[in-house]
């Protein structure tokens, strides 16, 4: 019996296809074959929405692969991965079989497994079901939903807001949570408050911290010390007041485990403990779903990363409490397994929680077979997984009341120590700091025992100013916490939504921060103040659960769509006659408090710099928003939009701004916006220009004439060489603001050397190229990350980046090369690599990729040679083609000169001939004519 299995990656392919052995022949879709195209008219709502859907260019070849195997096969098993996305793939392929007519009696299965092991892909062989047609319409009405948005809306930008890019259903709606937490930022106004600390002691012995909450009989809230005159007061108090113990509260509380990951809080935590973003977590995670090579073995190491359900297997729990009690002991396994249930309304995503796919596979039993990240990544799922079938750890709690005689000022003092560890043994809490940034640490401070009525002495009494702090900004995790929350999107299209926000330059990344560019806030103006109900949190989250109750078939997607398209297309059309005038008034308005804020001169802010006379307002041009003066053209004045620290550019707002003098060349150092950013500069072009002019030589004297000679004219001097003015641009994340004479020397020295490598010997270098930071080894170059400072770097820390680049690089384009032996021809390697879209050999710089049917590791020197032939003779006829064109085209471009040529020495000749025959005339001919 012949089979075929259709997968959506060669990796998973690969796997498989060792699980299921002879008789299955196991393809790769490459992802979605077709999708809807970038043009008008894809979605045709006046037709029912249909829908147009074209196969790109890049998934033809592998179409025209699953087609042609699918004609001879007895049976067609559709095994892409178990979500919504998942489903829609397994659809498409189905479809374009369909439409071709290829299936011809062949049995078309459907198989789903969430974990790529041997037992889980046999088993779900084992048990096939339909094709889900309730999930494919739920993923045909969130397609055509994000088509029509996209298609209608962004043009609307266009028109109304040049310099726009696009708009979305999700990102816009992201794109404004953003936005309104920075506007919360800019409107806050800091309070300031205070509180006071005192130590007391017993008889000498220990002392401990205790904060006022009691003063002249009433008790206080934050603000009930608003200034230092009144915490003034409270120190007074307490140091004239004799304190006794007034209660004492002892208890025992319990913290349970945490579930174990879904999609969304492994984005979370990945971003809060190791700094990953969403899409460096999903990458990873990806790849140890698919699986690592472990002996000779492909093993995929987690259950599939596409989840909001938080339930594990009966069989994994049972395995998990064995590896408790095994590394951590009896007393840390709960009498009963823990069931955890997910919070979910419509969890429609593959329904077990993100964990190992064997508990028992420790981390540093896959160590040696994963990169770094891979590595971190899969420890943080493993310790989370352990951690959710583990005992509560058990806190022993006290807090002690101390009071004045006349109990009308009280102290307390509260600590806790750890009785039983429990889950905390191998999943700790990170520290976190309060909401005005100061750390409390009461959870960790242990208490001396202390009785009811004893005597206390304090000292050291302490008084503390305190500013209440605005909102901070989005971190990744705390976006997708608060996307999650409000039912915006779904888990899995996290990641592509902070990408596009990004790639569209709606948002930028600042200490692990968004901050929205102005494009993004005039974006979000616009869209809040003409399309509101589009952008509302509880219109897109109930957006979300119709999409869901479509994929639980309990509503129809184009009742759904019908719906929306209604509303959402008279809106458009109300734009029509929408002026760009009103549009910039509207947004000149609500856009005030971040354009024009308050100074603290008390001036007005909106007035025109340079004329004095005319107002600043918002316009905008043929790349976007500005301001400009109101006396325009009279008045020329401009500027970019942002004019707080938000904005790079306005350290330099009135022009350079000099640091100081460099000690070596006493040489003017200044910070300079140029068309490609920010940058220092040493020294300055027309001082440069005057010190080369100062060192040229002298002009030579005109020579006096000599009887019967001419004068010599002298030789023009050559122009002094102007040395141009040493640059270096700023990295990425370096606030313009902050810059000092020290950091900007330190930028010009570029690039740097960081030390010796010890594996090449060669010396390593760190600089800023075109492309950003980077260090060089030899002849070949390594970017470096964000978190990398080019500056900064030491030699261990390169090494490693070098390393993990070289790691990536082979992956990308072919991995370890096993050799095959020598070239007859010139005695170069030749190599058997695994690329991309397959094993490959290489000779030199020429390519060819192996058969299907051929096995890299059985592939002979000899049968490499034949396959590098025939694929340079193909690159051999290619060539001739545009060499005979380049060819015939220098033939036209010589005899297009040659005639030129030869019309002007024919034009110069006719002109001679007339001005010799003009000499040769009498001065009156032509007065004798004209008698």
């Amino acid at each position: 019996m012949n089979s075929i299995v259709i997968v959506e990656s060669p990796a998973k392919a690969k796997t498989i296809n060792k699980y299921l052995g002879d008789g299955f022949t196991v393809m790769a879709s490459y992802g979605h074959v077709r999708d809807l195209p970038p043009k008008n008219g894809s979605v045709r709502p006046d037709e029912d929405f249909a829908m147009d859907w074209e196969i790109s260019a890049q998934s033809k070849k592998h179409l025209m692969a699953i087609v042609n195997a699918a004609k001879d096969a007895d049976a067609i098993y559709l095994a892409t991965d178990p979500d919504r996305e998942g489903e829609a793939i397994s659809w498409h392929v189905l479809e374009e079989l369909r439409d071709r007519k290829v299936i011809n009696g062949s049995e078309v299965k459907r198989v789903t497994f969430n974990a790529i092991t041997k037992a889980a892909v046999l088993e779900a062989m084992d048990n096939p079901r339909e094709l889900d047609i309730e999930l494919v319409d739920a993923y045909l009405a969130r397609r055509a939903l994000d088509y029509l948005v996209g298609f209608n809306l962004s043009p609307v930008l266009w028109r109304k807001l040049p310099g726009s890019r696009s708009a979305g259903r999700v990102q816009s709606v992201a794109l404004r949570l953003i936005c309104s937490r920075e506007l919360d930022i800019e409107k806050f106004i800091p309070q300031e408050y205070w509180t006071v600390e005192t130590s007391l002691t017993k008889d000498s012995s220990q002392s401990f911290t205790a904060r006022l909450t009691h003063h002249m009989g009433e008790k206080l809230d934050k603000f009930g010390l608003p200034n230092e005159a009144s915490a003034k007061a409270a120190q007074a108090a307490i140091e004239s007041a004799t304190f006794s113990v007034e209660s004492v509260e002892k208890k025992q509380k319990q913290r349970r485990p945490y579930a174990p990951f879904t999609t969304s809080t492994l984005q979370q935590e990945a971003s809060r403990r190791l700094y990953f973003s969403a899409r460096q977590t999903m990458d990873n995670a990806q790849r140890l779903y698919e699986g690592a090579d472990m002996g000779g073995e492909t093993v995929g190491l987690i259950t599939y990363m596409r989840t909001d359900g938080v339930h594990i297997d009966g069989a994994a729990i049972n395995t998990i409490r064995s590896v408790v009690g095994q590394d951590f002991g009896a007393e840390y396994v709960p009498e009963k397994p823990r069931v955890y249930t997910s919070k979910a309304k419509n969890a429609q995503e593959a329904h077990e929680a993100i964990r190992p796919t064997d508990p028992a596979r420790r981390p540093k039993d896959v160590a040696p077979y994963l990169s770094k990240d891979q590595l971190r990544l899969y420890e943080l799922i493993w310790k989370r997984t352990i951690a959710s079938q583990m005992e509560s750890a058990i806190m022993d709690q006290v807090a002690v009341v101390t009071s004045s005689a006349d109990k009308t000022t009280k102290l307390r003092a509260s600590g806790s120590v750890i009785r039983f560890p429990g889950f905390l043994k191998i999943y700790e809490d990170a520290p976190k700091a309060s909401a005005d940034g100061d750390n409390d640490d009461e959870a960790d401070r242990i208490l001396p025992p202390v009785e009811e009525g004893e005597s206390l002495k304090q000292s050291d009494i302490k008084p503390d100013q305190h500013f209440t702090q605005p909102p901070p900004r989005f971190s990744e995790a705390s976006l997708v916490k608060t996307m999650e929350e409000l039912g915006i999107g779904r888990p899995s299209t996290y990641a592509s939504i902070i990408q596009v926000l990004q790639d569209r330059n709606y948002v930028r990344m600042d200490n692990r921060r968004f901050i929205p560019e102005d494009r993004g806030r005039v974006v979000t103006a616009f869209l809040e103040s003409f399309f509101a109900k589009y952008v509302e949190y509880s219109f897109t989250a109930d957006l979300e659960n119709k999409l869901d109750e479509i994929s639980g078939g309990r509503l129809s997607w184009k009742v759904v769509l019908e719906e929306f398209w209604r509303d959402f297309i008279t809106a458009i059309e109300g734009t029509s006659e929408l002026r760009i005038t009103e549009v910039i008034d509207t947004l000149d308005a609500l856009l005030e408090p971040h354009l024009f804020p308050k100074t603290d001169d008390g001036k007005d802010p909106r007035t025109c710099p340079t004329c004095e006379d005319g107002r600043l307002s918002l316009k905008f041009g043929k790349f976007g928003g500005f301001i400009g003066c109101t006396k325009y053209p009279d008045c020329r004045y401009t500027r970019q939009l942002s004019v707080s620290g938000n904005d790079p550019n306005s350290a330099v707002a009135d022009g350079p701004k000099e640091l100081g003098e460099d000690p070596e060349t006493g040489m003017m150092v200044s910070l300079r916006a140029g068309p490609y950013g920010i940058y220092v500069q040493l020294g300055d072009a027309e001082v440069l220009a005057a010190r080369a002019a100062a060192a040229a030589p002298p002009p030579p004297v005109e020579e006096e004439p000599t009887k019967g000679k001419k004068a010599k004219k002298p030789k023009k001097p050559k122009k002094p060489k102007v040395p141009k003015p040493k640059r270096s641009s700023l990295p990425k994340g370096m606030d313009p603001g902050e810059i000092d004479l020290e950091q900007a020397l330190k930028l010009l020295s570029l690039p740097r050397e960081v030390g010796v490598d010890p594996e090449s010997g060669e010396m390593i270098l760190a600089g800023i190229g075109r492309f950003g930071p980077y260090l060089k080894y030899g002849d070949k170059y390594q970017s470096l990350g964000v978190d990398d400072s080019v500056l900064e770097i030491g030699l261990n820390r390169a090494v490693v980046v070098i390393a993990e680049g070289k790691e990536k690089k082979g992956r990308r384009g072919g991995g370890s090369a096993k050799p095959l032996g020598e070239h007859p021809d010139d005695s170069k390697a030749v190599t058997v690599r695994d690329g991309r879209f397959g094993p490959y050999v290489q000779h030199g710089s020429l390519r060819a990729t192996l058969p299907r049917d051929k096995d890299k590791d059985a592939i002979t020197l000899e049968e490499a040679i034949e396959l590098l032939a025939i694929k340079a003779a193909k690159a051999g006829i290619a060539k001739k083609a545009p060499k005979k064109k380049a060819a015939t085209k220098k033939k036209a471009t010589a005899k297009k000169k040659t005639t030129a040529k030869k019309k002007t020495a024919a034009k110069k000749k006719t002109t001679k001939k007339k001005a010799v025959a003009k000499k040769a005339e009498p001065k009156n001919a032509t007065a004798d004519q004209d008698d």
